[in-house]
């Protein structure tokens, strides 16, 4: 959008006296403009990109508050291995009464019978306007019966409309463009997409229209496209009044002209909303809207879930699922999680001595896009634990090159440092440390540390075919290459029947002792 254009939309608010608040702590939060005298007001609870965060989950529930509650997606996480979890995360959207959300990338993470599965245990809609899929009749049988394939347009939708207060509410959903590029399993989905971002935006307007024409003039987007995107299509479409949005894990607070509050193309007020990932914040949205459906207030603030207990009855019911957690051990002292996945994550390498002393290897591995929570200073128990590693990725072992390994970190690095969010992220490490290069986003050197602590130097330019090493990883980043190729093919690994969360939880019983998590050091950072 044109510096022009920008100017006189914001001009154009001006006129009817839309005003931002003062800037100051009572109403920094907040938007007002003279209302009319027909008004109605309403709350919104929201959440995003709770990635299958069960006890964050629980937490929300004792916070969360809202005339209608609404998701953009990602609530769940992981594969059918991960069906407790799935059921959990139903346990929760349907306790916190969220009516609707958009589908993420995360809930096709699944097969597609395995969702269908999900959905119909869910008591609001799953929302995709944009989501395409071609006739099953085109599709091979065998790839039907081996990847459990359904029509996905039976439970998931383009839009639905709600009863909130007696006033009919729009609400349309959007799946990220990018969806294809985000699943797991690719052979699950090989005849499904998502409409490419002009498009999505076309069929986003469409819907909109269908809502008008039926007298509905307030409508939520339910986005999982990611902010730039959904600023983007604010732009391009008029008729929307807010975007729940998610995707891209903003943490956005208040609300800001020109960063969540924006205009459409016929210059009405359109209010972005994200509340991070892994359910550490949620959030709550009030709205007070004219007559003709345009917001004349608005006021947005974020709940610190780490502020709320999780109930004795939630935690019950949650227990019925996931089974009773058992206490491991004590956390004596550990760091705050890194910000941006180049920074070197201990919490993570804590993990992978972990997996390395209990598989016996010489060295283990974990991208550090993994990681979806962090040890806390206290007692901790299995869910904790859980939560940090909630992929249902069994521990996997196998002998690898150097030359293979070397390539895996390579790839890693350079990736990372020149994707969108930098992921997948450096990796996490036990047995060897490493030296980047940030400004050209290079692997420069490489030390094998071996059980004594002595350092072995891995020529990086030149690494041996020859030269094995038994790496432990999960089977997902061993076999399935994750972001990376292939560190071993699954007929060469031997692969564990449980998981890098059960592997912890015996390495902490074993050193029966308070634990304190400082594994740093293993990343070092040319200047």
């Amino acid at each position: 959008m044109n510096l022009t254009i920008s100017i006189s939309k914001i001009q154009n608010i001006s006129n009817i006296n839309f005003q931002k608040a003062e800037l100051s702590q009572q109403n920094s939060n907040s938007l007002e403009r003279t209302p009319n005298k027909d008004s109605f007001e309403i709350s919104v609870g929201y959440v995003n990109d709770l990635h299958g965060q069960t006890n964050n989950m629980m937490r929300i529930l004792s916070g969360i508050k809202g005339d209608i509650v609404l998701s953009a997606g990602d609530n769940d996480i992981g594969d059918e291995k991960n069906r407790k979890v799935h059921d959990a995360t139903v346990k929760f959207l349907n306790l916190a009464d969220v009516k609707g959300t958009a589908l993420g990338n995360h809930e096709m993470d699944t097969m597609q019978g395995d969702l269908k599965e999900t959905a119909e245990k869910y008591n609001g809609k799953i929302l995709a306007v944009n989501l395409n899929q071609e006739p099953l009749e085109t599709i091979e049988n065998k790839d039907i019966s081996d990847f459990n394939k359904t029509e996905l347009k039976n439970f998931i939708k383009s839009s639905t409309v709600i009863n909130v207060k007696g006033e009919k509410v729009g609400l349309v959903g959007a799946t990220p463009v990018d969806l294809s590029e985000r699943w797991t399993h690719p052979d699950y989905h090989k005849e499904v997409s998502a409409k490419e971002l002009n498009e999505t935006i076309e069929l986003v307007q469409k819907e909109v229209d269908k809502l008008k024409e039926q007298g509905i003039n307030k409508i939520f987007l339910l986005s999982h496209l990611g902010i730039e995107r959904d600023k983007e299509l604010i732009s391009k479409t008029q008729g929307i009044d807010v975007v729940i949005g998610g995707h891209t894990h903003e943490l956005i607070e208040g609300i800001e002209e020109g960063e969540n509050l924006l205009y459409s193309k016929s210059g009405e007020p359109v209010i972005i909303t994200e509340a991070g990932k892994d359910g550490k914040h949620f959030g709550e949205l009030k709205l007070t809207f004219d007559k003709d459906g345009i917001i004349t207030k608005a006021q947005n603030n974020l709940g610190d879930t780490g502020l709320y207990h999780r109930n004795l009855v939630h935690q019950y019911m949650f227990n019925q699922i996931l089974g009773k957690p058992e206490k491991v051990g004590v956390i004596k002292d550990a760091p705050k999680p890194p910000k941006s996945l180049l920074e070197e994550n201990p919490h993570a390498n804590f993990m992978c001595d972990a997996m390395r002393m209990e598989m016996n290897a010489d060295i283990a591995i974990w991208n550090n896009s993994g990681p979806r929570n962090y040890f806390k200073p206290g007692i901790i128990d299995s869910s904790d634990i859980k939560e940090i590693a909630p992929f249902a990725d069994n521990v996997s072992v196998a002998e690898v090159s150097e030359k293979t390994l070397v390539n895996a970190f390579k790839k890693a690095v350079e990736v990372s440092y020149s994707s969108i969010g930098n992921k997948p992220g450096l990796l996490a490490v036990s047995g060897i440390n490493y030296t980047v290069n940030p400004k050209d986003g290079k692997l420069t050197k490489m030390n094998f540390v071996d059980k004594d602590g002595f350092e072995h130097k891995i020529d990086v330019e030149n690494p041996s075919e020859d030269k094995k090493y038994k790496v432990v990883a999960d089977s997902y980043m061993m076999s399935w290459g994750a972001d990376y190729d292939i560190l071993a093919p699954k007929e060469e690994c031997i692969e564990y029947p449980f998981n890098k969360d059960f592997v912890t939880c015996e390495y902490i019983k074993h050193l029966n002792e308070p634990v304190v998590i400082n594994q740093t050091g293993r990343i070092k950072y040319e200047s």
